[in-house]
């Protein structure tokens, strides 16, 4: 039986099976392959925590990623980015990742004193669309997120 999609789900979700379980339960509700987090460490982003619908391991390209080459620097400017389609995306014109990384949907994860930690994220290589009621989600489980990955 599928658990219902809300932000109550996804929090008893954390508590009772951790994070992994916790992004886990957010890509099941979404098309996109990748539901992943990334740290910011510096002039890269680290990739902390990495579910794949498919099962199978991080590919390397994945691991870190120049956070001047990644999406994630729209989401730091912007607080949360939004693309069905990069390589359809005027605003990604001339982006290394245009049409590599084709649907992103990201917001950012701050820790309790507010200080922008990382960032949470649905992606694919294909374009895919995310329902306006999913990234609500995703914004709700980016509040909820930070406190459970101090460590990582």
């Amino acid at each position: 039986m599928a658990l219902p999609r809300n932000l109550e789900t996804f929090s008893a979700v954390l508590r009772a099976e951790g994070p992994a379980a916790a992004l886990g339960y957010l890509n099941e509700g979404v098309p996109h392959r990748y539901s992943a987090v990334y740290r910011f460490a510096g002039p890269m982003l680290r990739n902390v925590m990495l579910h794949d619908k498919a099962g199978e391991m991080r590919p390397e390209f994945l691991v870190a990623v120049p956070f001047d080459k990644s999406f994630c620097q729209f989401v730091l400017r912007d607080g949360s980015f939004r693309t069905d389609n990069s390589a359809a995306d005027p605003r990604l014109e001339g982006h290394p990742y245009r049409g590599v990384v084709v649907s992103y949907h990201s917001v950012p994860l701050t820790t309790s004193p507010g200080e922008l930690w990382g960032t949470l994220s649905h992606f694919d290589m294909v374009p895919l669309p995310l329902s306006p009621a999913e990234f609500e989600l995703l914004q709700g489980a980016a509040r909820l997120l930070p406190g459970f990955l101090a460590e990582a």
